[in-house]
């Protein structure tokens, strides 16, 4: 029987991390299944769904928490196999010049409407024109099926006048498995 366990790794950026970690996992027999990885401010972070037998789970598990060893913190938790939320997915953009907050803000709203966040990549850089700091959002949602998009658009339109930001959302059609 397989085990399904998330990694969690955050480690200083350094050619090589994905292949110590990467390494442990084939080392043990274990599929590495899906994962997001990404330097972020000098460090390498990352979060990686793999697949491995129950009778190699804790010898994996000792291999891991031993490449700690190499500099790499990672974390190590079983997979909640709860169902994925119900609802319609939908594309979430959001501009605007950056201040503190935001994120939190408009995360706030969609809690609020039990709206799923599945994914957020995120940015600050500098304007094209102007030069100032722009904040730039997109996120991958699942609206429940008591909302309409429309209405989901509206409740973050309430926010967006107050943080001065451009809110897009479009539904998208949900990919099958």
């Amino acid at each position: 029987m397989k085990k399904e366990l998330v990694l969690t790794v955050v480690a200083a950026d350094r050619p090589g991390l994905v292949g110590d970690v990467s390494k442990v996992v084939a080392d043990h027999k274990a599929n590495w299944i899906d994962s997001s990885l990404s330097r972020l401010g000098g460090q390498f972070a990352g979060i990686v769904h793999i697949h491995v037998e129950d009778t190699r789970a804790a010898e994996l598990t000792a291999a891991l928490r031993a490449l700690n060893s190499l500099g790499l913190t990672v974390g190590i938790h079983e997979l909640n196999t709860g169902e994925a939320p119900e609802g319609s997915p939908a594309c979430l953009h959001i501009l605007g010049q950056d201040q503190p907050g935001m994120i939190a803000r408009v995360s706030n709203v969609l809690a609020d409407l039990t709206v799923s966040i599945e994914s957020l990549d995120s940015c600050v850089e500098p304007g094209s024109m102007s030069g100032d700091l722009m904040f730039k959002a997109d996120a991958h949602v699942v609206i429940p099926p008591h909302l309409s998009p429309a209405e989901v658009s509206e409740a973050l339109e309430e926010i967006a006048a107050d943080l001065m930001i451009d809110v897009d959302l479009k539904e998208t059609v949900a990919e099958e498995n």
